[in-house]
């Protein structure tokens, strides 16, 4: 998943030819639709033609797959796409996509999720897993159809790490003290998983503390959501691999159960068996910050093992340096960057009944933030160079820094720990789960729904 934009608006799909039988005079939509990509070059420009005629723009989320994939065609394909549309884009396959999300009033025709599930079995036949046609229809889908794209990759491509081996903090000689970790701590079991690893896999699935967990980052959106995965009613915890596809440039999850797939960023299923489950999962706090740090405050902790039964190279800045060193995005997705740029970072929670981010901008100016979300006040210590928020409920006090350390309004100091803020005579003030991500993932999920702290 490190090619360009524009390198994956070349990729091509081969294909068996339309019948001989389906001439222009006798194309239905679907054949039409389908001759864009399979069908010989006669087809094809008979396709074309038949659509444009036609002028439905219940054609473009086909055309738009088959542009993709089709860089011989491009050209007539985009000369269709701006007859139906009244738009230019070029072969533009990127903003195209863009055009699309921005006009959902736009339905694809009836023949859309059978042609979109051939185009990607050819990719990958083990994607029929996710991709059953009784699950594909606008009706039983959470998200648009047309907007799943696929990230380059197989189903599994990027190997999840099902309990990983764990080594002591003493034994981690290949971390460097910056080399930046997500760090979870449940019920006094403290780990810490490197970003350059995970970078490679993107998924853990753990028992941690007694609780079965799973913690899904996308690299793409730079978010690392930990998850709960044991839920009221099944017999067994979730277990989740990365399916290979993703919708606005975040990637879709699949449970290895019932195959359905996931927003890695909402926790819910949108794809599949579970739609109407009514599941979310519950998050459970963790924490970007550098290896150093977190083996200071953490000195029990244990750490992933370079030996996780994969050949990739773990050196540090290794895995999608250029992507995170660049201020674009690899696949579409809408963003309004009025205040923030796409790839900005915030601290996002979701708790209570409501969502707010705050911009990881505005610890640079404090490192100690008493807010709000919805009726319930916040505390929140972060540190915008290692990327570190974690964020606590104070009730009724406020904090503010002391010397590296934390003081409420009378002046007591209070102990930042993993799962509580703790006063001296006890009191215990509850970690509130949060992630860090980048703000064209939060904007592009949240919009409206959420708040934004300004500072």
């Amino acid at each position: 998943m490190k090619l360009s934009r524009r390198q994956f608006a070349g990729l091509a799909l081969s294909g068996a030819a339309l019948p001989r039988a389906a001439l222009a005079q006798d194309l239905t939509p679907a054949e039409a639709q389908r001759a864009a990509i399979f069908g010989t070059s006669s087809e094809f420009r008979e396709a074309m033609a038949l659509i444009e005629a036609r002028g439905d723009s219940d054609m473009v989320a086909g055309l738009l797959l088959s542009l993709r994939f089709s860089r011989a065609r491009a050209p007539r394909i985009s000369q269709t796409l701006e007859a139906l549309t009244g738009e230019d884009h070029g072969s533009d396959w990127f903003d195209w996509m863009l055009w699309q999300e921005a006009n959902p009033q736009i339905i694809p025709h009836d023949s859309y999720p059978a042609f979109a599930r051939e185009m990607y079995l050819r990719l990958d036949p083990n994607f029929d897993q996710f991709l059953r046609p009784e699950y594909i229809t606008r009706d039983k889908t959470r998200i648009r159809l047309e907007e799943v794209t696929w990230g380059g990759v197989v189903k599994d491509g990027i190997p999840s790490l099902d309990n990983p081996d764990l080594i002591a903090a003493g034994a981690a000689d290949y971390l460097r003290g910056d080399d930046l970790v997500f760090g979870v701590s449940i019920n006094g079991d403290v780990r810490a998983y490197p970003l350059r690893i995970m970078g490679w896999h993107e998924m853990f699935n753990e028992v941690i503390g007694g609780v079965p967990v799973a913690l899904a980052y996308c690299t793409l959106c730079g978010s690392g959501i930990l998850f709960e995965t044991k839920v009221a009613g099944r017999a067994k915890p979730f277990i989740f691999g990365s399916s290979g596809f993703l919708y606005r440039s975040n990637k879709l999850m699949f449970d290895r159960g019932t195959n359905s797939l996931w927003n890695q960023y909402t926790g819910a299923p949108v794809i599949g068996p579970l739609v109407d489950s009514g599941i979310a999962l519950k998050q459970r706090p963790v924490v970007i910050t550098t290896w150093g740090n977190w083996k200071a405050s953490n000195p029990t902790t244990r750490v992933l093992s370079l030996n996780t039964g994969h050949r990739r190279n773990y050196g540090s800045g290794v895995v999608y340096n250029d992507y995170f060193g660049s201020p674009d995005l690899m696949f579409p997705a809408q963003v309004d960057q009025r205040d923030h740029a796409q790839k900005d970072y915030v601290f996002a929670v979701r708790q209570f009944g409501a969502a707010r981010a705050w911009p990881l901008e505005a610890f640079k100016r404090t490192p100690v933030i008493n807010d709000a979300i919805a009726d319930t006040p916040l505390l929140l210590v972060g540190d915008s160079a290692t990327r570190s928020v974690r964020a606590y409920e104070r009730g009724v006090r406020t904090f503010t820094p002391a010397s590296g350390r934390i003081k409420d309004q009378d002046g007591v100091e209070w102990q930042v720990t993993e799962s509580a803020l703790i006063g001296p005579d006890d009191t215990r003030l509850p970690r509130v789960a949060g992630h860090i991500s980048y703000w064209f993932a939060w904007d592009n999920y949240m919009g409206d729904a959420a708040t934004v702290y300004d500072g």
